[in-house]
């Protein structure tokens, strides 16, 4: 007897296997192995042309769980060896849509054929992800934008896979094993509901792209309203050079860069109260002296004020009182650690202090392969008494991406700075005056956009 419907896609799910995304590694490889004068064929043959093709992709390559895996994608260094595996096999992209299904998406949004909503739209896609592509596009008053187009059948797709919790709560003890699978389950799901919603995407970009109007190297594309939908996203067109190539630059250009990653991400937390949660290296363009337009809001999340305090408590009683018991009760309190473990203070301040390292002290700090690794490696240690005693309530769990994120991009970049003295200026506890040229930039910016609004 044939399983059908969630039954059958969460039986799949279950196995994880050895199949996930196996059509997509065929496609691949006979890309690759074609003739050079061959190879545009052989990807039009393989493209999606059908949202029933897109939905059985999809379900192959397990939809939401593949998700799941490209939000980890790049912490590979430092994990054991059978979770290194485990993602490998969710990390898939899906092949992108013919140009006739994505053309019908943009009608069915829109109202009208791609050729009458913009004056040109390049049928070829920029890019293929997980729940949709680009398309460079100009509109008819000759704004260059980016079109962002969803799969047909993605949503369905997806929430069929996140409906049942549980499901996803037995799963992901499997990639993070000291971790409450409840909680990161829900707050996942959550997040990924809203990422589905393009509408909702298009708020979270504006809301960016406001706070940041003007700045002097934090770019946020605006959004194209009248032609974004909830499956279509118009933005603002952005060039730049890809995260790959930046690796590749003179040091003081990557510090540049890493000093920037580091400033948005907590700025945003410290400032605005909210954090782009998926620092992941598709997501950035970079051009010299630091400048870097970000890409893709899909996964925000928004922190009332009593979880910003909290966030500050952390520094304060650790990184600037030094009070191990103050701390430590911060994270009892607030659910983070379990009370009652057996557990003495300086164990949690071993622990906890290493992910506080650039911060702990002033002067240069480089962030390395080895830091980042150890950081990964600590997350996933099964074996730390103080891991097995940690939950992550849910306004920790997106969070916890700086610590995966955005210091595996900084160790990729090898990035050295005065970490502490940079966040001395986002922390509102110390308001700190600007420790370099890029924060005397910045400021300069809060000045005049404060005097502006007086």
């Amino acid at each position: 007897m044939r399983r059908s419907g969630r039954l059958g896609r969460t039986a799949a799910t279950a196995r994880l296997g050895t199949t996930l995304g196996a059509g997509t590694l065929r496609r691949e490889v006979a890309r690759r192995l074609a003739p050079a004068e061959r190879r545009a064929e052989v990807a039009r043959a393989h493209e999606l042309r059908t949202a029933e093709q897109v939905a059985r992709t999809l379900g192959e390559m397990k939809g939401a769980l593949m998700k799941l895996g490209q939000l980890a994608s790049f912490i590979d260094e430092g994990l054991p060896e059978p979770y290194r595996q485990a993602l490998a096999t969710l990390q898939a992209d899906a092949p992108p849509m013919a140009a006739e299904l994505a053309a019908q998406v943009v009608e069915a949004e829109l109202g009208r054929q791609p050729e009458d909503a913009f004056a040109e739209f390049d049928p070829v896609p920029l890019a293929a992800a997980s729940i949709g592509q680009v398309h460079r596009a100009t509109t008819v008053d000759g704004r260059a934008v980016a079109v962002k187009v969803q799969y047909p059948g993605v949503d369905e797709a997806i929430r069929a896979d996140l409906s049942n919790t549980a499901v996803l709560a037995r799963l992901l003890p499997a990639l993070f094993p000291s971790l409450d699978g409840r909680v990161l389950a829900t707050e996942l799901r959550d997040r990924l509901l809203e990422e589905l919603d393009y509408r909702r995407e298009a708020a979270n970009q504006r809301r960016f792209a406001d706070a940041y109007r003007g700045h002097p190297f934090i770019h946020v594309p605006d959004v194209v309203d009248e032609l974004s939908t909830a499956r279509v996203l118009t933005t603002e067109l952005a060039e730049g050079a890809r995260f790959d190539e930046v690796v590749t630059w003179p040091r003081e250009e990557r510090d540049l860069a890493g000093e920037t990653l580091f400033r948005f991400v907590f700025r945003g937390i410290n400032r605005l109260g909210i954090f782009n949660g998926d620092p992941h290296p598709g997501n950035y363009l970079f051009r010299s002296g630091g400048r870097v337009t970000f890409l893709d809001f899909g996964l925000v999340r928004a922190f009332a004020p009593e979880e910003t305090r909290v966030f500050n408590q952390m520094i304060q009683t650790l990184v600037l009182d030094g009070d191990g018991d103050a701390y430590r009760r911060v994270l009892e309190d607030v659910g983070l650690l379990r009370g009652g473990a057996g557990l003495s203070t300086d164990q949690v301040v071993e622990y906890f202090g290493h992910f506080y390292a650039l911060v702990r002290e002033p002067g240069p700090f480089t962030v390395g392969s080895d830091y980042a690794s150890e950081t990964v490696r600590r997350i996933f240690d099964r074996a730390s008494p103080v891991a097995a005693a940690v939950d992550l309530p849910p306004m920790f769990v997106i969070v916890q991406r700086i610590n995966l994120g955005l210091y595996a991009l900084l160790a990729r970049l090898e990035a050295t700075a005065d970490w502490r003295r940079i966040a001395e200026e986002l922390w509102p506890m110390t308001d700190g005056p600007p420790a370099t040229a890029l924060g005397r930039l910045e400021a300069e910016w809060a000045r005049r956009r404060l005097a502006d609004r007086g």
